[in-house]
């Protein structure tokens, strides 16, 4: 199962997801992809087996990843600051893989019903996704 998880800014919630993941199930690849070298470099340090920056390498991965995984405004162009480019929103929108986005309400996205649950809660939800998808597929 090919997991890839996008993120920006400084790749906190990114980084966070990999470390968490990789803690409970080391044999999962993830590949990240940050839309800045910071971010990409935080989800590296988390234990990410392959990294990549920019708009390019997340239109190429998005093609063939079983699982995406972010923020929700990896699917929104023009959100997280700019970073996300409309090229990014529509190949991840558009990609067969699973997506599993944060509702992590910022830059003018906010997602109802998630403000009662905090960041570390959501994270943990998303890898909890993704490690009964990984289990699924192992069987």
């Amino acid at each position: 199962m090919k997991v890839l998880v996008i993120d920006s800014k400084g790749g906190g919630i990114g980084g966070e997801l990999i470390e968490r993941l990789k803690k409970e199930e080391p044999n999962i690849t993830i590949t990240a992809v940050g839309t800045n070298t910071t971010a990409t470099k935080r989800m590296l340090k988390a234990g990410a087996d392959n990294a990549a920056t920019g708009e390019n390498p997340i239109v190429v991965q998005a093609r063939d990843a079983d699982v995406i995984v972010g923020p929700v405004g990896i699917v929104i162009a023009d959100s997280l600051l700019g970073e996300i480019t409309p090229k990014m929103a529509y190949s991840i929108g558009a990609s067969q893989a699973i997506r599993i986005l944060i509702p992590y309400n910022s830059c003018k996205n906010i997602i109802v019903g998630s403000r009662q649950t905090n960041l570390t809660k959501l994270i943990d939800l998303a890898k909890n996704e993704i490690i009964q998808l990984w289990k699924q597929k192992k069987q």
